[in-house]
């Protein structure tokens, strides 16, 4: 008899303990760590073609702990789609016939339930109505999902046991059949947010009923992205049942879509259904209409919106993203510190800002500084820091937030909001309290700073003429090496370039420190490399530009070196050497070299994007150059591109490298 049970077993039920338990009728369950539970009559009445209306339940002494159940859905019924709660001493909630709530009773329901700031509370309120539908039982149900979310399950799962809870959902899985198409499926969605055991007999029967619902092909899009939500939940981005949701919304028009029904599917392609490049004309559609119903986006939606298109990547939504971009600007003061944080990050992802956006951040950011999560204050130097964006009035603000809030800050918070500061070459008015304020934070919680981290501050730092001796023989410590070298990958060209610009800061600029020197196989012999470097490459238009100058000036191309590396680790972009009477030396001539000049042709890309100032270290080596010998002479883009003539390009290169000296014509 136990062999004919077990071989009648369907095969996704898995492996199954067979106990001896009474059988129940309860439908609420939440998800269990152990093996399933049948009872012995489920078992005999368990068929791979059906869901059986048994439920199994684990007897225990306290009878709180539930085991799993599966049912069939039954007959439907005629009726309503709400549910009434009974006033008694054994709370039910039932169908009321052919009632429907006005508008009005809707909101003030809504209004109450997101009032409450517990489980507790939304049960002692539900005790409290007299009637509702189905969506306000649904949206009950999410509502403690919200209050009780933690990492991938519950705050508290004996939420689950409340009697309230319990039978909200056992009139919600006995009346499955006449709930409305919104209340079924926002149901079963609140659900998964609530871990209940996908195979308890409420799961089976929502999944079921919407099935049955998804196959006549009649659910508008709102409903289907729910659903879509739901399955993912329970079966990932393979399930069949989420095939076939998206086979019905590609057979849409999105043009037609509502901004609700959009915004909903955008979260069913991030949560998982869109990754890997799937349904990348259906994302397309939906961003051409996203743009003509930017105007209509409230704070919320602008920043979802940006978060989805960060997510999945779409940098062919430019025009979508300069749209919201356009729309954030206007809600800068009324986004909460995480749709802020959401905002920023995505115009970091796309590099893009505009002006009016930066205005309204000038504004706002003064107000918030001291009040908003670290976090957000973070983003906001981050995304000024990642753009080039030199702002005082922000700048300025967050320096005296820093002062007051940084012992709340987490080391990478610290890091990311100093290195913007570093990164700009900009130092505040209270500058003295903010790196007082470092040194501090160093000191008391050092070892809480991981490796990269730290040197990321320290580097900071020196691009600001603010020297961390106490803290350099720590970094160029073996130990601390050899910590570098086992994070992550090991240590990278970059990390090495600032190891070895901290070491020359060191030599140049605090000649009385007197700690371990770092080991020649941690030096770079140039700053200058691929992608992330401590030079900026030199603009090759303008270079060219110079370049046809100084032939005409000097008379001849060998007068002058190119983009020659010293033995300093730092190019320079023209190289002239004078000897002691001043007069212009071959670039090929090493003896006799009195005097060398160093010309920096500084294209846009070296200054601030918005200011005409230097970036951290652009200055930086200016300033170590000069303290090596060599004369600096600067080219600026913005005096360069005035210049409409030859001659005049050489007049202006003549008063800047020989200002004291007539210029002979060749």
């Amino acid at each position: 008899m136990a062999l004919k049970l077990l071989q009648r077993l369907p095969k996704q039920v898995g492996q199954i303990v067979i106990h001896r338990y009474a059988c129940t009728n309860s439908g609420l369950l939440f998800r269990c760590q152990s093996d399933l539970h049948l009872c012995v009559a489920c078992l005999c009445t368990l068929s791979p073609n059906c869901i059986q209306n048994h439920g199994c339940r684990k007897r225990q002494l306290d009878g709180t702990r539930r085991g799993l159940t599966t049912i069939v859905r039954e007959p439907s019924f005629a009726g309503s789609s709400s549910v009434g709660l009974h006033k008694d001493s054994f709370s039910r909630f039932c169908l009321i016939q052919m009632h429907h709530a006005t508008p009005a009773e809707e909101q003030t329901f809504y209004t109450r339930l997101n009032k409450c700031t517990s489980s507790r509370q939304v049960f002692r309120f539900l005790r409290s109505v007299e009637v509702m539908t189905d969506s306000m039982a649904a949206a009950s149900l999410h509502r403690v999902a919200e209050l009780e979310q933690g990492v991938n399950c519950l705050k508290d799962p004996s939420v689950l046991e409340e009697h309230t809870i319990r039978v909200l959902c056992k009139q919600l899985e006995e009346d499955s059949g006449r709930l409305t198409d919104g209340g079924l499926i926002s149901a079963l969605l609140a659900c998964t947010r609530l871990y209940l055991d996908p195979w308890s007999t409420l799961m089976v029967r929502l999944v079921s009923e919407s099935q049955e619902r998804l196959d006549r092909g009649y659910l508008k899009v709102g409903h289907l992205c729910d659903l879509g939500q739901a399955m993912l939940a329970l079966e990932g981005p393979g399930s069949v049942m989420l095939e076939q949701v998206m086979s019905q919304i590609q057979k849409q028009e999105p043009a037609q879509w509502s901004l609700a029904d959009l915004r909903a599917m955008y979260k069913l392609l991030q949560s998982g259904a869109g990754f890997d490049g799937k349904y990348c004309d259906l994302l397309n559609a939906m961003h051409t209409h996203a743009v003509t119903v930017t105007s209509h986006m409230n704070p919320a939606t602008v920043s979802e919106l940006l978060g989805v298109l960060t997510s999945l990547n779409q940098t062919q939504a430019m025009p979508l993203v300069i749209s919201l971009c356009k729309r954030a600007v206007r809600h800068v003061p009324h986004f909460s510190d995480e749709e802020l944080t959401l905002v920023l990050g995505a115009l970091m992802h796309f590099g893009h800002s505009d002006h009016y956006f930066v205005d309204a951040m000038e504004k706002y950011v003064p107000t918030m500084a001291f009040i908003s999560h670290p976090e957000t204050v973070t983003k906001v130097m981050q995304f000024f820091g990642r753009r080039n964006i030199l702002s005082p009035v922000v700048f300025d603000a967050v320096a005296e937030s820093f002062v007051y809030r940084a012992d709340e800050y987490t080391p990478s918070q610290v890091a990311r909001q100093i290195m913007p500061f570093g990164k700009l070459g900009y130092l505040p008015p209270n500058a003295a309290n903010v790196f007082r304020k470092v040194e501090t934070i160093l000191h008391t919680r050092f070892s809480h700073f991981q490796p990269r981290t730290l040197l990321n501050v320290l580097h900071s730092c020196i691009l600001v003429e603010r020297f961390p001796v106490n803290f350099v023989s720590k970094v160029f410590s073996s130990y601390f090496l050899q910590q570098l070298q086992e994070q992550g990958t090991g240590i990278d060209r970059y990390v090495l370039a600032q190891l070895t610009q901290l070491y020359m800061t060191m030599k140049l600029e605090c000649p009385f420190y007197e700690g371990p020197q770092l080991l020649p196989q941690y030096r770079v012999k140039s700053f200058l490399m691929p992608g992330h470097s401590l030079e900026t490459p030199v603009d090759v238009h303008l270079y060219n530009s110079v370049k046809t100058g100084l032939v005409d000036l000097l008379g001849a191309r060998s007068y002058f070196g190119s983009k020659v590396l010293t033995p300093y680790c730092y190019t320079l972009d023209v190289e002239i050497k004078l000897d002691e009477e001043g007069f212009v030396l071959p670039a090929s001539h090493n003896d006799e070299v009195f005097k060398r000049i160093a010309l920096c042709i500084d294209g846009q890309k070296r200054y601030t994007s918005n200011k005409r100032q230097l970036l951290g270290k652009e200055a930086t080596k200016q300033r170590h150059l000069r303290l090596l010998g060599y004369d600096i002479i600067q080219i600026p883009f913005y005096e360069f591109d005035k210049l409409r003539n030859k001659t005049s390009v050489v007049e202006y290169l003549h008063q800047k490298i020989f200002p004291h000296s007539y210029r002979l014509s060749w």
